[in-house]
């Protein structure tokens, strides 16, 4: 099942995503849970993934799309998680012994088909394909054996960054990873079933289907079962947690000359059996 957030005529709702319709959920799952988030929040993603069909369908052309996941507990990012992704940066380094990580803001991501937003203070807007996966089982100090039982559900993103800003102070990343609606969720949240789902899946981004990152999940440095031990070690994940699993090389600062992302462009973050992630590009109206 395809669990798509939506607004239509200005009413928030979510459903199944099926053969070109959205079919909305029955009026007493949503008197129960007003979004998405409430329900993973609670660990009771089950309940809209096991939803039945309800009388209520809007064909895609009259919805809009709304961030798979609208309001996260916590959105924790993995940095530099592919071997050619550390070699891009030519410091010498080694394959890192641990994770970077970084938090992003429910704000700074908007939704499939919804434009992601250059602001006026930099042209250097660029775009990373990943896979976001969202707890649900809740833990600390979660063993690697069995860290794959705590997630409930993954979707794609575009960690869209600002990249000019990442280094306005000495250690942290923080400004440039936090601009309003830079990067994007969806298009629609998948059940998590078992591990096959996420290990040795290409992933690939295009920007005016020009392909820019192409790469698969086995070559993570960290897969999705340490990521989930290692940040688990020193904070606890609880239901509703996304954690955004890095991106491959190609993006667009690692280009000579940078090819940043500009107006009217067209990003499509694509992963087999998952969908794709589509965006354009505008410029913020200040």
């Amino acid at each position: 099942m395809k669990l798509v957030s939506f607004s239509i005529n200005g009413k928030k709702s979510y459903g199944e995503l099926k053969d070109g319709f959205v079919i909305e959920a029955p009026k007493e799952l949503l008197k129960r849970y007003h979004d998405v988030s409430a329900a993973a929040n609670l660990n009771e993603l089950k309940c809209l993934f096991e939803q039945e069909s309800s009388d209520y369908q809007y064909d895609l052309k009259d919805i809009k799309y709304l961030p798979s996941l609208q309001r996260p507990n916590k959105i924790i990012c993995v940095g530099v998680n592919y071997p050619d992704r550390n070699a891009e940066y030519k410091d010498g380094s080694p394959i890192p012994k641990n994770p970077s990580l970084f938090i992003r803001f429910p704000s700074t991501f908007t939704a499939h088909l919804n434009p992601l937003i250059r602001p006026p203070e930099s042209e250097q807007l660029d775009y990373e394909g990943e896979i976001a996966i969202i707890i649900g089982r809740p833990g600390r100090r979660i063993k690697k054996e069995t860290a794959f039982d705590h997630i409930a559900a993954f979707t794609l993103c575009n960690e869209g960054t600002i990249r000019d800003w990442l280094r306005h102070a000495k250690f942290n990343v923080t400004q440039g990873k936090n601009w309003s609606r830079s990067g994007s969720i969806g298009p629609y949240l998948l059940k998590f079933k078992n591990k096959e789902q996420l290990i040795n899946k290409n992933i690939q981004t295009f920007v005016n289907n020009d392909l820019r990152q192409n790469d698969n999940t086995k070559n993570m440095i960290f897969g999705f079962d340490f990521i989930i031990h290692y940040v688990s070690t020193f904070i606890e994940l609880s239901p509703g947690d996304m954690l955004i699993c890095g991106t491959p090389t190609g993006a667009g600062a690692r280009f000579d000359p940078p090819k940043w992302l500009k107006p009217g462009d067209l990003v499509e973050v694509k992963v087999a059996g998952f969908g794709s992630l589509i965006n354009t590009v505008q410029d913020e109206v200040v």
